[in-house]
């Protein structure tokens, strides 16, 4: 059977068998402006379209319901209104990653032509309540949207160089939805992938039994671990995530793979993905980290004990200044497992031909993905190429392989293109989340509030797998002081293995754990004293040359401590006479890998004399951040060029990256990089045609808690931060967040402005509201997007930035970055605000919001 309905203008017919409308336009009508982030959720509002002149989910819309019906997509509204649209969000910031932001501009598009220049700037956010945005934090989407209401002229121009304001790179395609990700590309014969997860965390894998799911309609291919030619384990540091589980082998997550089913159809994949057939033999599952190291069973197959890592360093005698202090503060916090809620779910497209296998990936180390995924096949990495397509959000959850792995095998063995995309409910089990991790702190200081000394034990649960768990407990142990000078430290801190979900990266990377205690303390300790918290920080907040946590002794760059902290003083005063509550955090964080580590970027410029185009070629992966923009404005800095003459490229036809694009690296290592292409261009008066090639090397920096070197440079740069929070006295309701940041130069002002809006609208829910715990048996229990605890637009109070820019020696323009630093200091802030409120200190994240009756 079929249903006939009106598609932007145009008469169509599709099948009626599809879960949803969404998978109609999609899959049968190649109509991409609609994304799917949750379907058949309907909590993220990418797929938002029209129907017969109202907005509607369509991934909830059942296609029945279509017929005779008048559907509208953005490919379908009026181009001088598209332009109007894609105009306004270039030039206000509106978007990053964008994946969201085609169906934001469907509600905004039925709002503005029932109210026009009427349109509320509340009324609209109460509207997108029905959609997410995770990189903005709603401030500048909302800007856009009055703009276009209200049709103030914009001027949706690119930048210029450094330190100017412009539209992102691909801003309008973004805006439309035209620039595809990787589930919006088609190849011709391309088939469709399903993985068959586990049901049980921990368990012995006796029998997979996939006759069923192979004699299914439409499958083509069912492949195991019993497939594999070449490697079965993966991994970004440790060679320890296997691709699939095999027969004889044991579970060790929610998210391990027995077999992924490849079929003509999406649908067709998923229906026999789940007739795979498996005899487990279950055993206990190990969840409590604490317990956990000490347990006499090993938790993950393969491994030989519990423990991941641990990372420690000591200076002075602790015991005997915490002895001799004036005051003394003893206190353990607990921060909590964190969903990434990116927008776009995880999708890998793998093409094979003439002895080669070209795989398309949204990942944040495509080189990671290359080697890992020619070492799974047996072959050279030059039989490998994995071209990055922009992707649809990360912040650090897509650096590990989730399906590359599987679906690249897949067109390996079948010899024909292969797309799996993975449902929102397996992003959410697959997937590393942010570390929950216990710090145990005991902290001194002298009668006048001069800090003495500083224990830290600290206990995180890495989950199963390594992915990068041992270096983000390495970062919360390296920023446990915060960024102040303590003369005595003792810091252990230890990543250990359980059957819950995987952690790894997420933006702050250990440091918003460690810090939140540390303005814990900080904010205790003032009160013992007796004076404000920021007359405590002021008194110990670490300056150039001074001997910081582990060891470093400071540069210039660390003179963006304090200018925050002063910065934030006329804020803290104006609203504690305006009767408020008011809670302030400070914070730092580093920008790039460090810890010893050799870091290397290249870049290419190429002046093409067919079309005077001057093409700039990196190896980072662009997630919403603004690599390219940053990529960009350096080019139009150093060869003083138009920006429209400028194509920016990832190239992954030749090892320009190398490792992930994580830690406010890419900002860093790419503007350097083009920096020094252009100069090398520059040098050869810009000839044509050629490859104008240079690299930007880090290789200055010592590993954290070696002995041997006392005052180790652990990283080559930080970004700092200080924000105040203002809170309504009598209900805790929070009416205001300054963010002020030192950001070494900003690039592009109001796209660095974006990023710490984004950053706060994130930090806000990781004090507040933000949650993914796990149940006994180790399986998450919030399995839907709005069960995680996102703030929505209506919810976001109004954010106010400041950028500071202290530059950075030895870095590109001084620059810094900005997207690591942007949450670090808010759950503090957020604590001490709510402490005046009711007196009340919290030690555990998410607090909770205050209430009137509490």
């Amino acid at each position: 059977m079929t249903v006939e309905f009106i598609l932007n203008g145009a008469p169509v017919s599709v099948r009626s068998d599809h879960p949803h409308l969404l998978a109609a336009l999609r899959e049968e009508l190649d109509v991409t402006s609609p994304k799917d982030g949750c379907s058949p959720q309907g909590q993220c509002g990418c797929c938002t379209v029209m129907i017969d002149g109202k907005v509607q989910i369509s991934c909830t819309y059942a296609v029945e319901k279509a017929a005779g019906r008048v559907v509208t997509t953005l490919e379908g509204v009026d181009e001088a209104e598209r332009t109007r649209f894609s105009d306004a969000f270039a030039a206000c910031g509106g978007l990053q990653c964008g994946y969201c932001i085609p169906g934001i501009v469907m509600r905004a598009k039925a709002q503005i032509d029932k109210k026009g220049a009427g349109l509320q700037r509340d009324d609209m956010a109460r509207h997108l309540g029905a959609h997410l945005c995770r990189c903005t934090g709603y401030v500048k989407v909302l800007d856009a949207i009055e703009a276009v209401a209200k049709g103030t002229p914009v001027d949706p121009a690119l930048p210029g160089g450094i330190g100017t304001s412009g539209a992102k790179y691909e801003a309008a395609e973004l805006t439309l939805g035209d620039r595809g990700y990787v589930d919006d590309l088609r190849v011709p014969g391309m088939l469709h992938g399903a993985l068959h997860l586990t049901a049980h965390v921990r368990a012995d894998i006796v029998r997979i039994d996939t006759s069923v799911a192979a004699a299914a309609d439409g499958v083509v291919g069912v492949f195991t671990a019993a497939d594999i030619p070449g490697e079965q384990y993966v991994g970004i540091i440790y060679k320890d995530w296997p691709v699939f589980i095999g027969e004889g082998q044991r579970t060790s997550y929610a998210g391990d793979v027995l077999a992924i089913v490849v079929a003509e159809t999406k649908q067709q994949a998923r229906a026999a993905a789940a007739l795979v057939q498996v005899e487990y033999g279950v055993l206990r599952p190990i969840v409590d980290p604490v317990a956990a190291i000490d347990d006499p069973e090993i938790a993950v197959f393969g491994t030989k004990n519990n423990v991941l890592s641990v990372s420690e360093y000591a200076r002075g005698n602790t015991d005997d200044s915490l002895a001799a202090s004036a005051h003394v503060v003893h206190e353990v916090f607990n921060t909590q497992r964190i969903e990434h809620a990116f927008l776009e779910p995880e999708s890998t497209l793998a093409v094979p031909g003439d002895g080669h296998l070209l795989v398309y990936s949204g990942g944040q180390g495509v080189w990671d993905d290359r080697d890992q995924i020619a070492a799974l096949l047996g072959v050279g990495i030059d039989a490998v190429t994995v071209e990055l397509v922009s992707n649809g959000g990360a912040f650090g959850g897509k650096e590990d392989m989730s399906n590359q792995g599987q679906t690249a095998l897949a067109a390996f063995l079948l010899q024909r293109p292969v797309k799996c995309t993975l449902s929102r409910e397996e992003s959410f089990l697959i997937h590393a989340k942010r570390h929950p991790i216990r710090l145990e702190y005991w902290a001194g200081c002298d009668a006048d509030g001069h800090l003495t000394a500083l224990r830290v034990r600290g206990i995180g649960d890495s989950g199963a797998y390594a992915s990068v768990g041992m270096k983000v407990l390495e970062r919360a142990a390296g920023h446990a002081s915060g960024p102040y000078r303590v003369p005595d430290i003792d810091v252990h801190c230890t990543a250990v293995r359980t059957n819950n979900p995987v952690c790894g990266a997420f933006r702050g990377f250990g440091a918003n754990q460690a810090q939140f205690a540390m303005e814990g303390v900080m904010d205790r300790l003032a009160e013992q004293v007796g004076i404000s918290g920021w007359e405590m920080r002021k008194r110990n907040v670490i300056r150039p040359g001074e001997v910081w946590g582990p060891g470093q002794i400071m540069d210039d760059g660390a003179g963006g401590a304090e200018a925050c902290l002063d910065r934030a003083k006329p804020h803290i005063d104006a609203a504690l006479a305006a009767g408020k509550a008011v809670g302030m955090g400070l914070g730092l964080k580093n920008s790039g890998l460090g810890n010893g580590l050799r870091e290397v970027c290249a870049a290419v410029v190429r002046f093409r004399s067919a079309d005077g185009r001057v093409e700039v070629r990196h190896g980072f992966t662009e997630m919403g951040q603004g690599v390219h923009t940053v990529a960009l404005q350096t080019a139009v800095t150093e060869l003083g060029i138009d920006p429209a003459r400028i194509e920016v490229i990832v190239d992954t036809t030749r090892q320009l990256g190398f490792g992930q694009t994580t830690g406010s690296r890419g900002t860093l290592m790419v503007a350097a990089s083009v920096q020094h292409a252009c100069r090398v261009a520059l040098a050869a008066e810009c000839a044509p045609d050629v490859d104008h090639y240079a690299e930007h090397v880090v290789d200055w920096t010592q590993k954290l808690g070696d002995p041997a070197v006392p005052n180790p440079t652990i990283h080559a740069a930080f970004g700092f931060a200080a924000q105040v929070v203002v809170a309504d006295r009598d209900t805790g309701a929070i009416e205001k967040v300054v963010a002020i940041h030192d950001v070494g130069r900003a690039v592009n002002p109001r796209l660095c402005e974006g990023q710490i809006e984004g950053s706060v609208h994130m930090g806000l829910g990781y004090a507040l509201s933000e949650d993914f715990p796990s149940d006994e048996h180790g399986f998450p229990t919030n399995m839907t997007l709005r069960s995680l605890g996102i703030l929505r637009p209506k919810d976001v109070p109004p954010i106010e930035v400041e950028l500071v820019e202290v530059p950075q020696p030895r870095s590109a323009y001084g620059i810094k970055g900005v997207g690591e630093i942007g949450l670090v200091p808010t759950s503090g802030a957020v604590a001490a605000a709510l402490h005046m409120v009711d007196g009340v200190w919290r030690s555990t994240l998410p607090m909770g919001r205050v209430t009137a009756d509490d």
